[in-house]
């Protein structure tokens, strides 16, 4: 059905980012596309669905592939029906029945006379029940739109299809939706999501890497423990060499001294026995090559081995050299925060919550702020932050400082360097090589210390941000994230999660994704 030979794919600025992939999709197969940030995945999608012209190699389709995209911002000027991929259809059935009848509106009518129903009962079925069709999609929030083009699925039942990351911005009903329409597919699929309960959907995973595409043989948690095994021979290895590193060079120095102290002793035995100086000279000036090449071949060998221990520690995940450095938090455990009674928001008329919130956040908590599309929960963290004052109820605020991070990682200044930043948040104590080590372990090189914040994609803006609160090392009493996972893949998921569960102040997470709360170790919940 589609096929990869030796394709690869390069910048407008002539980077490289893969070649010499080869990949084959039968019809019918269900594949899970994994693969870190910034390794591909979208730009395969798009070489896939013909939107982007392969660098060097092949592609050959039977189809076209009814590809959604992650963004759809590029999209704002279209209305419902485009987007649905319905536009020409239903403006030859309008058309006709107002009775404009002309041969090329009924052939893009194409016979299909029930568009228009079908279409509504699509955004119905996708919760958008009385969505008008020639509604711009401007003035849509992101879950609007992500249901919008997924609705798309339902009116065109195309046999070849490409999500990327569908599961952004849905709340938890879309994500059931989802998971019902991914779970129920009997098409050609390929998807790519951070969220494993999609991925464990599918019964193949596909990762592009480095390598090209590796295909394991088996679902998600087949892939996982695969994965696990392979990092498990990984660190064995290194293991392996550090000691056989260490053994040289003990074999090394065992050797030099042996080496030494028989020179030395024959030098004794030399002189006593009265060899003339000039001979004297020719055996030292012997001993001493016979030392520099036993040194050299020691130092080949230690070379060789020091080289594969470089090697080893490279491979290994990233997720082994970057942890959160901070000083607890200074509050106390059980410390109240926040005491909220019968709290509300008016927005004319209407109140935004139907009943006045009442709850405590006390030092240490673990809170999920849980809520569909539209239930406040954006406005919620702007109480909890001081930002805005409630309509009706009690806000009791104590003294704490707070960060907020949100999907875009806003925390983060676009208008200043990587470098910039980080020195931004440095307590003064730190000199430049310091502040340049902390950004090499998060994976910020020095080609990246010049490059501007704005730049950078989710999963280095998330790093980044990581790398300052450590650079800053006292901790905020208060960390809240908003729907922090929605443009990660899953190595930078478990980043986060890692850095967030060495963090021992108050969490306070906005989230659809219920493995991600599960692996912060959410205690309580404020439901909406």
């Amino acid at each position: 059905m589609l096929a990869f030979q030796d394709v690869s794919y390069a910048h407008p600025n002539k980077d490289i980012l893969f070649s010499g992939l080869h990949m084959t999709v039968g019809r019918g197969d269900k594949i899970a596309l994994t693969g870190h940030n910034g390794a591909g995945k979208s730009t395969l999608l798009r070489l896939m669905a013909g939107e982007l012209m392969p660098s060097g190699g092949t592609i050959r389709r039977e189809e076209l592939p009814y590809y959604i995209p992650q963004h759809f911002g590029q999209f704002d000027a279209l209305t419902v029906g485009e987007a649905l991929r319905a536009g020409k259809r239903l403006h030859a059935l309008r058309e006709i029945l107002a009775g404009n009848v002309t041969d090329a509106l009924m052939a893009d009518l194409n016979d299909d006379w029930t568009i228009e129903e079908r279409c509504e009962e699509a955004l119905s079925h996708w919760q958008l029940a009385g969505m008008p069709l020639d509604q711009k999609l401007a003035g849509l929030s992101g879950g609007q739109k992500t249901r919008v083009f997924l609705a798309g699925i339902t009116v065109n039942q195309p046999t070849f299809l490409l999500l990327d990351e569908p599961g952004n911005h849905l709340d938890a009903e879309g994500r059931a939706l989802l998971r019902t329409l991914i779970s129920g597919w009997r098409q050609t699929l390929m998807l790519v999501s951070h969220d494993a309960s999609l991925l464990r959907l599918l019964p193949v995973v596909y990762e592009l890497g480095k390598k090209g595409i590796t295909v394991y043989g088996g679902d998600f948690d087949f892939y996982k423990a695969q994965k696990g095994l392979e990092q498990e021979a990984l660190h064995q290895d290194l293991r392996s060499h550090e000691k056989a590193l260490r053994k040289a060079r003990e074999t090394e120095r065992e050797a030099i001294e042996r080496k030494q102290k028989l020179d030395a002793r024959g030098k004794k035995k030399q002189e006593k026995s009265g060899v003339p100086t000039i001979m004297l000279n020719t055996l030292r000036n012997s001993a001493e090559k016979s030392a520099a090449s036993l040194k050299k071949a020691h130092a080949e060998k230690m070379d060789g081995i020091a080289d594969e221990v470089n090697r080893l520690r490279k491979a290994l995940p990233d997720i082994d050299k970057m942890k959160l450095n901070v000083d607890d938090s200074a509050l106390h455990k059980g410390k109240v925060l926040v005491t909220a009674n019968e709290l509300n928001c008016r927005f004319g008329e209407k109140h935004l919550w139907e009943k006045g919130l009442t709850f405590q956040i006390r030092s240490g908590n673990r809170l999920a702020i849980r809520g569909g599309n539209g239930s406040g929960k954006t406005t919620l963290i702007r109480l909890l932050l001081g930002e805005i004052q409630p309509s009706e109820g009690t806000l009791t605020r104590a003294g704490f400082s707070a960060v907020y991070i949100d999907q875009d990682y806003s925390y983060i200044d676009g208008g200043l360097t990587v470098y910039e930043q980080a020195q931004k948040h440095n307590p003064g104590h730190l000199e430049e090589y310091e502040i340049k080590t902390r950004l090499n372990r998060f994976l910020f090189g020095p080609a990246d210390w010049n490059k501007p914040s704005s730049a950078l994609s989710g999963g280095e803006r998330m790093r980044l941000l990581l790398c300052v609160l450590g650079i800053g090392t006292k901790a905020p009493d208060v960390i809240i994230l908003d729907e922090p996972t929605n443009n990660l893949d899953m190595q930078n998921v478990e980043i986060l999660t890692t850095a967030m569960n060495g963090y021992d102040g108050t969490l306070i997470v906005v989230s659809h994704d219920t493995e991600f709360l599960e692996m912060l170790g959410i205690d309580g919940e404020i439901e909406l």
